[in-house]
C-alpha cells in the first residue's frame, strides 16, 4: 500500500481550523485545559493511542529524555492496548488528509509528531 494522497499534519488543539487540515482528530489522553468542547473545532477524539499516563508523566517533555520516549511510545503503539485505535486511526488516514491535534507547546517533541510519522510509516508498509 502507498501514501499517495494521505497527508498527516500536527498542530496544537488550540489553534483554529485550517482550510488545510481536512480531519481534526485529538490524540491526547485527557482533555485539553481551558478549552470548551464546543470550542475545539476537532471531528473526533483518539485518546486511546495517547502514551500512557505513566509514559507521559516520566517523559514530562524533558528534551534529555526524547528518544527514550520516542522508543517506548513506538513499542506501546504495538502493544495490545493501542491496537485498535492505531488501526482505526490508521484508516482514517489513509488516503486523506488530516490534522493531529494536541495540547502540547512544543510540537517538535511531542508524540503527536511521533504518532504521525508512526501512522505514515504503517501505510507506506501495509501493515
Amino acid at each position: 500500500m502507498t501514501d499517495a494522497g494521505m497527508h498527516i499534519g500536527v498542530a496544537r488543539v488550540y489553534e483554529p481550523r485550517s482550510e488545510s487540515d481536512g480531519r481534526r482528530v485529538l490524540v491526547d489522553r485527557l482533555w485539553p485545559r481551558g478549552l470548551a468542547r464546543a470550542d475545539a473545532e476537532l471531528d473526533e477524539w483518539c485518546r486511546d493511542v495517547a502514551p500512557s499516563t505513566e509514559l507521559r508523566k516520566w517523559y514530562s517533555h524533558r528534551a534529555d529524555r526524547f528518544e527514550q520516549f520516542r522508543d517506548r511510545y513506538l513499542a506501546e503503539l504495538d502493544d495490545a492496548d493501542h491496537a485498535e485505535a492505531v488501526s482505526t486511526l490508521q484508516a482514517v488516514c489513509a488516503g486523506s488528509r488530516v490534522t493531529l491535534l494536541t495540547a502540547t507547546r512544543e510540537l517538535a517533541g511531542s508524540h503527536a509528531r511521533i504518532l504521525a510519522d508512526s501512522i505514515r510509516a504503517r501505510v507506506r508498509s501495509g501493515r
